[in-house]
């Protein structure tokens, strides 16, 4: 939040599992939509946050599996914990407020006593979070006899059912809502209350999320039996929240459009992305335009292969430079004609680009440095670079596109590293 001297334009709070993330989806082509919305539009003047169940461990293993962006902030394990940055860095001040009234030790005694809860795996149990499975036919019971003993024990408990069968018991003051509400203090506190936030959600634990005053809300079209309870019981008639037609990320992009709260063109639906022209420079199209160029390629979606080559050199300097991850240095042009070697290498695997953290600086009248993470994903397997580029405006108009001087790649660390002959750009 520090790169922030404002109010941010945009503020999108979203779950994961089944909200950004479409399980159901191979192709993962919902959430590589919001990727190249949110990369090219929102990413420089808005802030992302997830809100999910998952622990810190299955958040980073869901990382790992899906083509997830970097977030600014991260609300885990159903509220109870919140980091900042890539370093993901707690924020003490939560830690301290959801001491109150809490003991992990009663907890674990008072469920010991109740045979219909499993307990769920170690890496789900958490400093302010315990975690169990409890069918659902029992999960009514349960809960109001367990309220009543930790009451007993003179603890302040939230209980939460979600899923059908994951049932979280968390510090009163802890949960989704409570965690946006605190960081939007935080942040009004700071200067820099968002001018606009959007909650997404999909299950019952997402429901407090749009209780929080002032807050768009998005149901995604296939949300679950609990959510879509609560939202008939509470909020049908509330403007502010709507269920969405689309399931998922497309819910997330559908709501953008229905709240007006900014462009919901996602460059992914553009066809052909040739035909569209800018009136101003945008550095962090540009970047993301290039790289779904790259993916269509690869993918054998491009319709006219040798205009397609004759544009992407058009849009490189002659003098341009390369530097491969592998730190070999060669000519941008030289990389472009490489390209036929791997047209359609791709061709019926899941194979996708993106692009993450694209932050441009304008450092003279017509350069632009841009800074981010690129991606590629064949399957399950994953490669990351860090990557620089210069572009230039100098003799050229908005709609022809910026000019690219210079592109200088590293590998990100545990990243699987390519060869020389694997990693076309």
């Amino acid at each position: 939040m520090d790169r922030f001297t404002s109010s941010p334009r945009l503020m999108i709070v979203s779950d994961l599992d089944h909200t950004m993330v479409d399980h159901h989806d191979p192709e993962n082509l919902s959430i590589l939509r919001l990727n190249a919305l949110w990369e090219a539009k929102y990413r420089h003047d808005s802030l992302l946050v997830f809100s999910t169940g998952r622990s810190p461990t299955l958040y980073k293993q869901l990382r790992k599996e899906k083509p997830m962006l970097t977030p600014d902030i991260t609300i885990m394990s159903v509220g109870t914990e919140i980091t900042y940055g890539n370093n993901m860095v707690p924020d003490e001040g939560w830690v301290e407020f959801l001491n109150q009234k809490w003991d992990k030790k009663i907890v674990s005694e008072e469920t010991s006593k109740i045979p219909e809860l499993t307990l769920q795996p170690e890496t789900e149990q958490r400093q302010h979070k315990a975690s169990f499975f409890v069918k659902k036919e029992k999960a009514q019971e349960v809960m109001k006899t367990l309220s009543e003993r930790l009451v007993n024990r003179g603890l302040d408990v939230k209980i939460i059912y979600s899923g059908g069968m994951d049932l979280d018991i968390l510090p009163q003051g802890a949960g989704k809502g409570q965690a946006l509400a605190y960081l939007h203090k935080k942040l009004k506190d700071e200067g820099k209350l968002p001018q606009n936030t959007l909650a997404c959600g999909d299950s019952g634990n997402d429901a407090e999320l749009f209780t929080i005053p002032h807050v768009h809300g998005v149901i995604v079209n296939n949300a679950q039996e609990e959510l879509l309870q609560w939202h008939t019981e509470n909020a049908k008639n509330n403007p502010k929240i709507i269920h969405a037609n689309d399931r998922c990320a497309g819910g997330i992009i559908e709501a953008i459009g229905h709240f007006n709260l900014g462009t919901n063109i996602s460059s992914r639906d553009v066809t052909d992305l040739s035909d569209a022209k800018l009136d101003h420079f945008d550095p962090a199209y540009e970047v993301v335009k290039f790289y779904l160029f790259f993916e269509r390629w690869r993918r054998a979606e491009v319709e006219s292969p040798d205009v397609y080559l004759s544009n992407l050199k058009s849009v490189c300097s002659a003098s341009g430079v390369f530097v491969h991850p592998c730190g070999v240095e060669q000519s941008l042009h030289d990389c472009i004609d490489k390209l036929k070697n791997c047209c359609g290498d791709k061709k019926g695997k899941q194979y996708q680009v993106w692009v993450d953290q694209v932050f441009p600086s304008q450092i003279d009248s017509d350069t632009w440095l841009v800074k981010f993470k690129k991606w590629e994903q064949t399957g399950e397997k994953q490669q990351g670079c860090l990557t620089t580029v210069v572009v230039s405006s100098k003799g050229v108009k908005p709609a022809e596109g910026l000019t690219w001087i210079h592109v200088h790649q590293t590998w990100i660390n545990s990243t699987t590293q390519n060869t020389q002959n694997d990693w076309f750009l």
